[in-house]
């Protein structure tokens, strides 16, 4: 073979790397949080680094001034007198009524427009208050896959061993970046998050594995080249 030509397929699947380190876990959920709805995804991805930027601006203002006069601008009952506590007097003029108006508006909205709309998917079931409650699942680990069931064995090796040249990590982030994407879409918008989860899921496997087995690629490697 050539000097720096493609790399060869390889003719067994690699066994698969042990557990996935916490940053990657961590990595897996936070995308993962696609399959939410609406207003859910939004304090995940807005909501709570305002939070935490709100947070450190009173505990700083609150350093220079007590909390009780941190509290009193940022509430515009009282002028500003430090640098700090015009932050926080702005944020309390500007962004938060504008963050609760918007929230407001959204809940509304959204629950105005589905009083009327109902997906075939939802006829006739009943949520039980545990379902309601239950966590949203996570992207699925594919090194569980290598002693799963003949479909999840097949993916794996048509997904890692031909599309990424048994490359688990890479394949690993891939097939996440593909599942986020796809549950951002609008044909998934009006599922719950466990089966956009799960329909994403199924249908992305399916057309992986055949890209991967007609072509002998990643449709996410050809898109970031």
């Amino acid at each position: 073979m050539p000097l720096g030509g493609p790399i060869p397929i390889p003719s067994h699947l690699k066994l698969p790397p042990g557990r996935q380190r916490l940053p990657r876990r961590l990595r897996r959920a936070w995308r993962s949080r696609k399959a939410l709805k609406g207003v859910t995804q939004w304090v995940l991805d807005w909501g709570l680094p305002m939070a935490v930027v709100l947070s450190l601006l009173y505990v700083f203002a609150a350093r220079a001034e007590s909390p009780s006069a941190v509290y009193r601008v940022f509430t515009l009952i009282d002028a500003p007198q430090h640098v700090l506590l015009w932050f926080a007097s702005l944020v309390g003029w500007l962004l938060v009524p504008a963050i609760i108006g918007g929230f407001a508006g959204h809940v509304i909205a959204e629950r105005i427009s589905r009083a009327k709309s109902i997906s075939t998917h939802t006829l006739f079931k009943q949520r039980k208050l545990r379902q309601r409650l239950r966590f949203p699942g996570v992207i699925d680990d594919l090194t569980a896959y290598f002693h799963g069931t003949i479909a999840q064995q097949d993916f794996v090796d048509a997904w890692v061993r031909v599309a990424h040249r048994n490359d688990w990590s890479r394949a690993q982030d891939h097939w996440e970046v593909f599942v986020r994407d796809a549950m951002s879409t609008q044909q998934y918008a009006h599922l719950d998050r466990h089966e956009c989860l799960r329909q994403v899921q199924n249908t992305t496997k399916m057309t992986l594995r055949v890209l991967a087995r007609s072509y002998g690629a990643c449709i996410v490697c050809e898109r970031r080249r």
